[in-house]
């Protein structure tokens, strides 16, 4: 009996090991065998999670003619990684991809990393802070201390607490954009409200254009659910938005939904300006598309300049085609499991109607903190101190890059919590294979595309500062020499590094 649950096409696989291999020569590095190479870049794709575990893979003749190479060279590839512990096989099944006993299996998403790793590894996984205390403590003091009443209830609230709710729907329309309760649904993370975006509008196999790159965590979400990811590339730099690329693309793709972060968005930093964020809700509505601006890293500038424009969902009076998702998570502290949809009421009802086949609410406690947060000026100060928090481990890590991997090239947002880094020409999938084994966790820039984009790119998170930020930059320094020269194989374990 076949032992593989799905199966990867010779011309999907052909292109993902293309893409790893279209980046410049490193002066100096190597040059493998071609059968080495093959495997190699397979193993990635299976350790990133980009090819799936117990997934049948093309027959050796199929890929060796996709790939323009010999059959003898993908068999003996495809035999280096049966010794490796990274391929099954079993005539008249065919290959599937596993992963050796004692591996974690791989994820394509941005997993945080387990407690017990955080003394020998620098996690640069999770774009993510500790909390911003005192006022974690002080926000669940005080929603303990109106609990009673809601203990006295059946505790299930699809739409939200009418306070939390009521409370989101007054700082909208104090940002200018009049807002009532009823446009208001509070969720479990902006996961779960985008989760059920997608569910209420996209079903399998509908089109939803995204940028490309984009969040990673939001890329496999709606991989899951089976939609088909249709990307808009990103300008350079800090461009963002090529308006006549989503024209087109809207125009003659027309997805369902269109997902953007115009807010320091992840993983570029870019912000939209406003003439970008008009003419985008201009395209979505000529071409009938429902737009989700993710506002989750809004509230995270970092600079005086540029001054924020105003919200995506402000170029939509009537609210037909944006529908808007925010979030605790980001700009006070990932634990805090609270976000928000604003759309139209009638989307909002749609949305409240299918929760009851789903998670049925939030926790009420959650809710409660993050209300007393905002009615008692709480939030502008816990914010404050996520700010500046953020903005020190920018400028530190900043430094440490600049530093350490001079031929690295990035440009500094002046918001968010991520920086995108060329990685120097070398290969990303590898920096952060051999990174893993230094001491240093960094996602490559192809968890963030579609179909293999972004090979010489890493995304680095301002999560650390100071000497860890330092040290940091010299594990990924380490694990860049390693990388280029060909020598990630001997890879020094990390040493135990506390700040």
């Amino acid at each position: 009996m076949a032992q593989w649950t799905s199966a990867v096409g010779t011309a999907q696989l052909a292109r993902l090991i293309t893409s790893q291999q279209e980046r410049p020569a490193v002066p100096g590095a190597r040059k493998a065998p071609a059968y080495r190479s093959l495997a190699d870049g397979i193993r990635l794709l299976v350790l990133e999670g980009r090819v799936p575990v117990a997934a049948r893979l093309p027959a050796e003749r199929e890929l060796a003619v996709a790939l323009s190479l010999s059959r003898t060279t993908v068999a003996a590839a495809y035999e280096a990684l049966r010794t490796e512990g990274f391929l099954e096989s079993r005539r008249g099944a065919g290959s599937w991809t596993c992963v050796p006993a004692g591996n974690p299996l791989p994820a394509r998403g941005l997993e945080p990393l387990p407690p017990e790793s955080l003394g020998s590894m620098i996690d640069l996984g999770c774009a993510a802070l500790p909390a911003p205390e005192p006022w974690l403590t002080k926000a669940v003091q005080g929603a303990l201390e109106e609990l009673p009443p809601y203990a006295h209830t059946h505790g299930d609230y699809p739409a939200g607490l009418p306070a939390l709710r009521r409370m989101l729907a007054d700082r909208y329309t104090e940002r200018g954009i009049p807002t009532m309760p009823e446009q208001i649904m509070v969720t479990t993370g902006a996961m779960g409200a985008i989760d059920a975006i997608c569910s209420l509008f996209a079903g399998r196999g509908e089109r939803i254009a995204v940028e490309s790159p984009s969040y990673a965590n939001i890329l496999q979400l709606m991989r899951a659910a089976g939609v088909r990811l249709v990307p808009v590339a990103m300008g350079g730099g800090l461009s963002g938005w090529d308006m006549d690329v989503w024209r087109q693309v809207l125009r003659d793709s027309a997805p369902r939904l269109a997902y953007v972060v115009a807010d320091f968005h992840n993983p570029t930093g870019a912000l939209a300006s406003e003439e970008q964020r008009r003419a985008m809700v201009e395209a979505a509505r000529s071409a009938g598309t429902v737009l989700i601006a993710d506002e989750t890293m809004a509230e995270l500038r970092l600079d005086p300049e540029p001054a924020m424009p105003r919200p995506v969902c402000s170029f939509d009076p009537a609210g037909s085609t944006v529908v808007t998702v925010g979030s605790a998570s980001k700009a006070f502290w990932a634990g805090m499991r609270i976000g928000w949809v604003r759309a139209a009421p009638d989307v909002i009802r749609s949305l409240v109607a299918a929760r009851a086949y789903a998670d049925l609410g939030t926790p009420v406690l959650e809710q409660l903190a993050v209300n007393w947060l905002m009615r008692t000026g709480g939030w502008e100060e816990a914010v404050g101190i996520r700010r500046a928090q953020a903005r020190e481990n920018r400028d530190a890590l900043v430094a440490a890059v600049r530093r350490e991997l001079p031929d690295w090239e990035f440009d500094v947002p002046a918001g968010g919590l991520t920086l995108w880094a060329r990685a120097g020409g070398l290969s990303g999938s590898r920096l952060a294979e051999v990174g893993e084994r230094v001491g240093v966790r960094v996602p490559s820039g192809p968890r963030f595309g579609v179909d293999g984009a972004f090979e010489g790119y890493v995304r680095l998170p301002f999560t650390v500062g100071g000497p860890v930020a330092d040290e940091a930059a010299a594990r990924l320094a380490a694990a860049a020499r390693l990388v280029g020269t060909g020598a990630g194989g001997g890879a020094e374990p990390p040493r135990t590094f506390v700040a």
